[in-house]
């Protein structure tokens, strides 16, 4: 019987620490020699001006865009079950076909499942509200008074518009929402599916298509290997880090409903999605569930429980967890990973803050590729 030795999943610590001195040389080479050359006030100016165009162009055509973006990197993370299934025969449109219908039966039940407590809490806002000020009056009355000290303040600072007053009948701001984006919503859903089952369905099509459209062998070459590794490691990081949210969400739902937190499956769900969006969703989520643990017990030292098990299963995640999983390979600057969640939510809201990491992680990857934008790798690194 032959055996083969199997290439590991994962790629090791020294290999990646190699693979990013490597990198780091080459950049730090390319950028002093960068700097012996003066600069061109009008190409600096020229090449401003082309990024601003491409921002305003991206913000524009974000209804067709962000649709695009997310077919691409859904693809990358169902394509390894894609060619699972094509190993044992299976023809790819009817993988994609398979695929397609479990991830939206699963999206429908997920839905429906948590549509019911979901619009349970939003029901009792208001009056959730009423109650949680009404247990932080204790900790408010300082802020009252000062609060109230400046409105006495600016009554007497502003004259009497009583007799100007004017009946201004307004629209709800959500129903306003839902009224305006339910179309674009409805469209751009319809277009991801179409377009992630033909990604799916033709898995590498398109980029054989591409790279035979380049003139020379080597940028054909290099075509290929930015592809492959993009693919890859993006392709790693969603799956990986899918898997890894998914057993936070579990472990923080499952933990708070036995506490005895209301509804622990939505937390749980909630916990797992907030997660795709580092640092920021953590923090969000912590402040929803303390809000929601104070509205749901009597004591606060008991509801702040709650976000104190959060907090320390975030902690454990993000400082080893993940970490020991992914290794140095997608090793992004933390401040621009910020700059990043707030420029892509700027850009196309609650998505682009979950594409913003995948979308930086692509654009290094692409950059560690071509030497001279080798640098703005090491500087995303």
């Amino acid at each position: 019987m032959e055996w083969r030795e199997k290439k590991p999943e994962f790629t090791s610590e020294a290999e990646d620490n190699r693979e990013a001195e490597e990198v780091t040389s080459r950049a730090r080479l390319r950028m002093a020699d960068l700097l012996q050359h003066p600069f061109d006030v009008r190409s600096v100016a020229l090449t401003g001006l082309f990024i601003l165009a491409i921002f305003y162009t991206i913000y524009c055509l974000r209804a067709v865009l962000l649709p695009i973006v997310l077919a691409w990197l859904l693809s990358y993370l169902l394509r390894p079950i894609l060619r699972t299934l094509s190993r044992i025969k299976m023809p790819p449109m009817l993988g994609a076909a398979l695929i397609l219908l479990a991830l939206l039966s699963l999206v429908t039940l997920g839905v429906s499942a948590l549509a019911a407590p979901a619009a349970g809490w939003l029901v009792k806002a208001p009056s959730g509200l009423q109650e949680l000020q009404h247990k932080l009056i204790p900790m408010k009355r300082s802020i009252s008074q000062v609060a109230k000290a400046g409105g006495e303040i600016e009554k007497l600072a502003t004259p009497d518009s009583s007799s100007k007053a004017a009946v201004e009948v307004q629209r709800h701001p959500i129903t306003e929402a839902l009224y305006v984006r339910t179309p674009e919503f409805i469209s751009s859903t319809i277009l991801l599916v179409i377009l992630l089952f033909f990604l799916l369905a033709y898995d590498g099509v398109f980029i054989g298509k591409l790279i035979k459209l380049l003139p020379s062998f080597s940028d054909k070459k290099r075509a290929v290997s930015i592809a492959q590794d993009i693919e890859s490691q993006v392709s790693r990081y969603l799956f990986t880090v899918t898997i890894i949210n998914c057993c936070l969400g579990i472990a923080v739902g499952t933990t708070v409903g036995l506490l005895g937190l209301p509804n622990p499956v939505m937390w749980g769900v909630m916990v797992a999605i907030l997660n795709f969006v580092p640092y920021l969703g953590a923090l969000t989520g912590i402040i929803c569930m303390t809000i929601g643990a104070i509205l749901s017990f009597d004591s606060l030292g008991y509801a702040l429980i709650f976000p104190a098990v959060y907090l320390g299963f975030g902690a454990l995640e993000g400082n080893f967890i993940t970490p020991w999983v992914m290794g140095r390979s997608l090793t992004v600057n933390p401040v621009l990973i910020i700059l990043s969640l707030v420029f892509w939510g700027w850009m196309w809201g609650i998505a682009g803050v979950i594409l913003a990491v995948p979308i930086l992680a692509a654009f290094k990857i692409f950059c560690a590729h071509i030497k001279p934008m080798e640098p703005l790798a090491e500087f995303l690194s």
